[in-house]
């Protein structure tokens, strides 16, 4: 009988908790429907927050950030919970889901979302400035880097022009000819280009044909003025017993293509001190710097270059303050696919380009970087430029402007001059000099 009323009580106790079990999942389902239709945007907000954890909400608010619950600033109220047998059965499957139990349910964990440190703003502005002008992260970068589209060493003749101005192509022997803007020689007779004052006048000729401005500056029509650049009067006297003339090499490891142990001379430096001699028997008294600018260590640094060439001449300068004319010789970085050469009095000759530095970008002047001699300096290679079309066509490139300052500021005769590329022969480099110290004795004459 006992034993017939423990197996009966068994049997009793197991059907109560099936139907207990049964009741409790029944009434889930209806309370998770009935919370379903009556569910408003808090409540179930707050329902995906306790129940199903954090990470539905963040998602929700990241990806349909114009679809927010309506949510008071600073308040995180919880929704009442239903006490019921259903409900408490739902919420215990619930909690043991990991997206509940490792969610932050900590309300009092706001994420800080101040302003960065103005410090930090500035840094990411000026970060911001630079790399829209990178060439002002460092002093180097005067290459031009021609790709041949730039009719190297060729001038444009008057018939080019709407004018039609005819040429003068005769031997000035007494003064000057004042219809023309170039110089007077009773050697050298004018058998290039020339131009008039008319022509010169006018801006956009003067651009088309006398410059290539780079874009990390700008040549505005106040800076260039022909009138300005040839009433500048450059005028040196010979026979001075003390120095007159610098030639240096910010990049003095610049080399020919044919530069090796059978030629080290073929580099910058050996054409310096070529041009040094011409200009001596000419007689003007020239000191050349061949100091290593561009090594540091034994490792080639042309970024720093210009700040190391600038403490040494300034040093020569001050040495020698009579030094009246810098000129700093390097040699232009080009495709190697780019061999430019012209005949030029007879020889095979490695054109030049008269290189300004203007202290500008396109948004106005780089105020730590002045030069008082800027208007000079554009002046001298002008005249230069303009005498090298006259009598010498085919050395010359147009004038390259770009935006920094390249130690141009330190006297008002100052020039940089690209002696030919890596792709041609120091012997094509050596012809360009010859007539490169005629037209700089021209200038300097004053004719």
């Amino acid at each position: 009988m006992n034993k017939n009323n423990n197996f009966l009580n068994k049997v009793i106790k197991i059907m109560m908790i099936a139907v207990s079990l049964i009741l409790a999942v029944f009434l889930s389902i209806r309370e998770v429907s009935e919370t379903g239709k009556k569910a408003d945007p808090g409540k179930a907000e707050a329902l995906i927050k306790e129940g199903a954890g954090l990470g539905l909400s963040y998602i929700w608010r990241h990806q349909y950030p114009a679809v927010v619950w309506d949510e008071k600033v600073g308040s995180r109220e919880k929704v009442p919970e239903n006490k019921s047998v259903g409900s408490a059965i739902f919420h215990f499957f619930l909690n043991q889901s990991p997206l509940y139990r490792y969610a932050d349910t900590d309300k009092n964990k706001d994420r800080d979302y101040k302003e960065e440190d103005p410090s930090y703003r500035a840094y990411l502005e000026r970060g911001k400035f630079y790399e829209e002008h990178s060439f002002l992260l460092y002093d180097g970068g005067e290459e031009s880097g021609e790709d041949g589209s730039v009719n190297a060493g060729t001038n444009v003749t008057a018939e080019n022009t709407e004018e039609k101005t005819p040429l003068h192509n005769k031997t000035v022997k007494e003064g000057k000819d004042e219809a023309l803007t170039c110089a007077a020689s009773s050697i050298w007779p004018i058998v290039g280009t020339t131009y008039l004052k008319e022509q010169l006048a006018d801006y956009d000729f003067m651009m088309k044909h006398f410059y290539n401005v780079h874009t990390s500056t700008t040549a505005p029509r106040d800076m260039m003025k022909a009138d300005q650049f040839l009433a500048e009067d450059f005028t040196l006297e010979t026979g001075n017993d003390k120095p007159q003339i610098l030639i240096y090499h910010t990049h003095s490891q610049e080399e020919y293509s044919d530069h090796g142990p059978d030629k080290p001379e073929a580099t910058v430096v050996g054409v310096g001190t070529y041009l040094t001699q011409l200009l001596t028997d000419k007689g003007y008294h020239v000191i050349h710097d061949t100091s290593v600018y561009d090594l540091q260590n034994g490792k080639l640094d042309r970024n720093k270059a210009y700040t190391y060439a600038l403490d040494g001449i300034s040093g020569i300068l001050q040495e020698n303050p009579s030094i009246e004319v810098i000129l700093d010789i390097h040699r232009d970085g080009v495709n190697e696919s780019l061999h430019m050469v012209n005949q030029v009095n007879g020889k095979q000759t490695a054109p030049i380009m008269f290189f300004n530095g203007v202290s500008m970008t396109p948004e106005g002047p780089i105020e730590y970087l002045p030069n008082p001699y800027r208007t000079k300096n554009l002046a001298f290679s002008f005249q230069l430029q303009l005498d090298s079309a006259a009598y010498f066509p085919g050395l010359t490139r147009k004038i390259y402007i770009k935006g920094l300052r390249y130690n141009q500021h330190l006297r008002a005769r100052s020039t940089l001059i690209e002696v030919g590329a890596q792709t041609n022969s120091y012997d094509e480099a050596l012809n360009a000099m010859e007539p490169l110290a005629e037209v700089l004795d021209m200038v300097l004459q004053g004719n």
